[in-house]
C-alpha cells in the first residue's frame, strides 16, 4: 500500500496534524522506518513507511490538518508512478476558487458601471448618488485589497487573513501569527485591529472613546482553539455527568503506616528518584488488590447487561499540557507494587511526551486521579465510561487525632473518595470495596505479599 493515508490511531478521531516528515521527497525509505510525526486527539506518535520504497510526493505541509483516511503521501516502489492528485490544501484553494469565480464574473458589469458614474461631471452624479454609493464604495476597496505591500507579500497568512487585512487597513508585517509556523490566521488579523482602534482611542464613529475603556480586557482576551484532544475531554465529559448517574463515597484514610513504610524503604537505601516507591504507587497497587477482593466494582453498565471483567485494567490519570490522558496498566492484578510503579512512571513520562501508543491509553475497567501532589486536600472526580467507578486520592495531611487512649496526637491521612455508576454499583457494594481497599491501605506490608 504505497498510499499513505491519515491513519485512524484511536476510536473517537476523526482528523490529524502532521507535526513533522521525518523524510524529505525523493529520499529512500525502508519498510518500518518512521516517516513522519502525527498529532491525534490524545497523542503525537510516530507513523511508519508501508513498505520499501521512494518518497515521491507529499501531500501535507508540516502543521496541516486532514481528515482520518486522507492522502497525506505517496512511497513509490520500483516500476510504480506516484497518482497525479492535489494536496488536500490546494483541492480546498481550487475549489474556493471555483466557487468565487461566477461571483467575480457577476460583479464585472456592476464595478464598470460605478466607475462610470465615479468619473461623470458632478451634475451627472446628483440623483444617483444614494443609489450608487454602495457601488462606488466597492470600486474603491476592490483595488486596495489586492494590493500588497512588498513586506505583507513575504509574511505567511492565510488566504482569508491577507482579504481581512486589506478590508481593515491592517499591515500583516506588523501581525504576530499563532498558525502553524507562525503562520498569521483571520483571528490574527481582527485581534490587531481591534487592539489599534483601542490604542488610537476611537470609536467607528470617529469620536474619542473615554481613557478607560482603553480596554486591558480587549488586550487580554483571546479566542484559544480546541486542540483535539480538548474536544474529546468535552465530549467525554458531557457523555459522562449526563446519562451517567454519579453518586460519591469518601474515606480518610491513616496514612501513618504509608509514610512508615515509604521512610523504611528509603532508610534502606532505595534508589533515585525514577525508581523510588512512592505513596502514590502503594494507592495503585491496594486499588489494584481491593478490586480483586470485591470484582463487582471491576465491570461497566452496557445497555441490558452489566459486563465483568476478568483482568483489572488499571487507569492512571495524567495531566499533561493539552489536558487529560490515561494510560493504562493491563492486567495489573498480575503485576507486583515494584512492576506498577515503574510502569506508571514509565507511562506517565510518555503520556507527558505524546509518546504512546493507541493501545496504551484506550479501554481500563477504572481509574485513579490523584491530586495530592498538587496540594488538593480532597475532590470527586467523574467517571470514564464505560467505566465504572474512579477514584480520587487528596494529599496526605498532618492532622491532630484522637488515639485509641483517647490521648490528642500528630496523625497522618489522606482523603479518598470513590465516583461510582450508580446502574453498576450500589452504595454498599462501593463501601465494601471501600473497607476493603482501607484494610490494605493501613497495613501496607500486604501490599508485598
Amino acid at each position: 500500500m504505497p498510499e499513505i493515508q491519515m491513519p485512524k490511531l484511536s476510536d473517537t478521531m476523526t482528523e490529524g496534524t502532521l507535526i513533522a516528515w521525518k523524510k524529505k521527497k525523493g529520499d529512500q525509505v525502508s519498510a518500518g522506518e518512521v516517516l513522519a510525526e502525527i498529532e491525534t486527539d490524545k497523542a503525537t506518535m510516530e507513523w511508519e513507511s508501508p513498505e520499501d520504497g521512494t518518497l515521491t510526493e507529499i501531500y501535507v505541509q508540516e502543521g496541516g490538518k486532514v481528515n482520518v483516511g486522507d492522502k497525506i503521501g505517496f512511497v513509490r516502489g520500483q516500476g510504480e508512478e506516484a497518482p497525479k492528485q492535489e494536496a488536500p490544501e490546494q483541492k480546498k484553494k481550487s475549489e474556493a476558487a471555483e466557487e468565487k469565480r461566477p461571483q467575480a464574473e457577476t460583479e464585472k458589469p456592476a464595478l464598470a458601471e460605478a466607475a462610470k458614474k465615479e468619473t461623470a461631471p458632478p451634475q451627472q452624479q446628483g440623483a444617483g448618488t444614494a443609489v450608487s454609493a454602495p457601488q462606488a464604495e466597492t470600486t474603491q476597496q476592490k483595488p486596495q485589497a489586492k494590493e500588497q505591500k512588498p513586506e505583507e507579500a513575504r509574511v505567511k497568512a492565510s488566504p482569508v487573513a491577507r482579504r481581512i487585512a486589506a478590508e481593515l487597513g491592517v499591515d500583516l508585517s506588523t501581525v504576530k501569527g499563532t498558525g502553524p509556523d507562525g503562520r498569521v490566521t483571520e483571528i490574527d488579523v481582527r485581534a490587531a485591529a481591534k487592539s489599534v482602534s483601542v490604542a488610537a482611542g476611537v470609536d467607528r464613529g470617529g469620536a474619542k472613546a473615554p481613557t478607560k475603556t482603553v480596554s486591558v480586557k480587549s488586550a487580554e482576551s483571546a479566542r484559544v482553539q480546541l486542540s483535539g484532544m480538548r474536544k474529546v475531554i468535552a465530549q467525554r465529559l458531557v457523555e459522562s455527568l449526563g446519562p451517567v448517574p454519579h453518586f460519591y463515597l469518601t474515606i480518610d484514610i491513616n496514612a501513618g503506616p504509608l509514610m512508615e513504610a515509604r521512610e523504611e524503604l528509603k532508610s534502606a537505601g532505595e534508589g533515585a528518584d525514577a525508581a523510588k516507591i512512592t505513596v502514590n504507587d502503594f494507592v495503585l497497587k491496594a486499588a489494584v488488590m481491593a478490586a480483586v477482593k470485591v470484582p463487582r466494582v471491576n465491570a461497566s453498565f452496557d445497555n441490558d447487561a452489566i459486563v465483568q471483567y476478568a483482568d483489572v485494567d488499571l487507569g492512571v490519570a495524567v495531566a499533561i499540557e493539552d489536558g487529560l490522558l490515561t494510560p493504562v496498566i493491563r492486567a495489573a492484578q498480575d503485576k507486583s507494587l515494584r512492576e506498577i510503579s515503574a510502569l506508571a512512571k514509565d507511562l506517565a513520562h510518555r503520556a507527558r511526551n505524546k509518546r504512546m501508543k493507541p493501545e496504551e491509553f484506550q479501554g481500563g475497567t477504572f481509574t485513579i486521579s490523584n491530586l495530592g501532589g498538587m496540594g488538593i486536600d480532597s475532590f470527586s472526580a467523574v467517571i470514564n465510561p464505560p467505566q465504572g467507578f474512579i477514584l480520587a486520592v487528596g494529599k496526605v495531611t498532618k492532622i491532630p487525632v484522637v488515639d485509641d487512649c483517647d490521648k490528642v496526637m500528630v496523625g497522618h491521612r489522606m482523603s479518598i473518595t470513590m465516583s461510582c455508576d450508580h446502574r453498576v454499583i450500589d452504595g454498599a457494594l462501593g463501601a465494601e470495596y471501600l473497607k476493603e481497599l482501607r484494610h490494605l491501605l493501613e497495613n501496607p506490608a500486604l501490599l508485598l505479599v
